[in-house]
């Protein structure tokens, strides 16, 4: 199982962000990577839909070998992965805001969170800000509309600027000093956000810690590739070209297909 692929699944492309972060840390493993961005975003579906499309995508990725999967989506995590993890023998990792080390380090005690509707309203959401936001004021703010522009390669589009800049200016009216990611789609947005919050607000998201985790469930479980015969398949069912705009410059060890899944 070792030389087996590293299987990652998102509502889209947003889940490049966690990719980026695994195959920086571990760039020996074999990856394959889903984007599901027919049915993005996964955000505004119901937790029965969110479920099925989650049991799709996992398992067309043991279909392909995949020995440990990352559910590279925050709405998939909160609803789907305990689930998962039940029902199929594989290693699951999974995404959720990094409120705990935001609000530790905030010092105005204000923290803002800006996720899809299916992330802020699950209850896995809910229990971790009450674990570990204690003391803190924690200001939710649903990114709605911002995953299409974001799948449609619009991240530097002026409605996409005019979106942020309605989500973020009454955030800062309330104090934060902390910005939470709770989507993968949204660290494409950072250089944009960066142009509308002031320095002081800190930007952080889940991608190093869940890199890091993959790592160590990997350890644990004996699973690290002990070859350097790496290669990063990803498919979309949906858009090739945009998929690749996201890639970017990737390893030549890759291939970026279209699959109907």
């Amino acid at each position: 199982m070792n030389n087996q692929p590293i299987g990652i699944f998102d509502s889209g492309i947003g889940g490049t962000s966690i990719w980026k972060e695994i195959q920086q840390l571990l760039p020996s493993e074999r990856t394959i990577f889903l984007a599901d961005s027919k049915n993005a975003p996964y955000g505004a579906k119901s937790k029965e839909e969110i479920l099925r499309l989650s049991i799709k995508n996992t398992e067309c990725l043991l279909g392909k070998g995949a020995k440990l999967i990352v559910v590279a989506c925050n709405t998939a995590t909160t609803n789907a992965i305990d689930y998962l993890r039940e029902n199929y023998n594989v290693p699951f990792i999974g995404i959720e805001p990094a409120i705990k080390p935001a609000a530790l380090m905030s010092r105005s005690k204000t923290v803002g969170v800006l996720a899809t509707k299916g992330t802020l309203s699950s209850d896995l959401f809910h229990s971790t800000t009450k674990n570990h936001a204690e003391g803190i004021k924690v200001i939710e703010q649903e990114g709605k509309g911002l995953v299409p522009l974001i799948e449609a390669g619009k991240v530097y589009a002026p409605e996409t600027r005019k979106l942020l800049e309605q989500f973020l200016l009454p955030m800062l009216e309330q104090g934060i000093d902390y910005l939470v990611l709770g989507c993968t789609h949204y660290p494409y947005l950072i250089p944009v956000i960066q142009e509308i919050v002031p320095e002081y607000v800190k930007i952080i998201d889940s991608g190093e810690a869940v890199a890091k985790q993959t790592q160590a469930i990997l350890k644990k479980k004996a699973l690290l590739s002990n070859t350097a015969a790496y290669e990063y398949l990803f498919y979309t069912n949906k858009d090739v070209k945009i998929l690749n705009q996201f890639l970017g410059n990737t390893s030549l060890n890759s291939a970026v297909s279209y699959l109907d899944f």
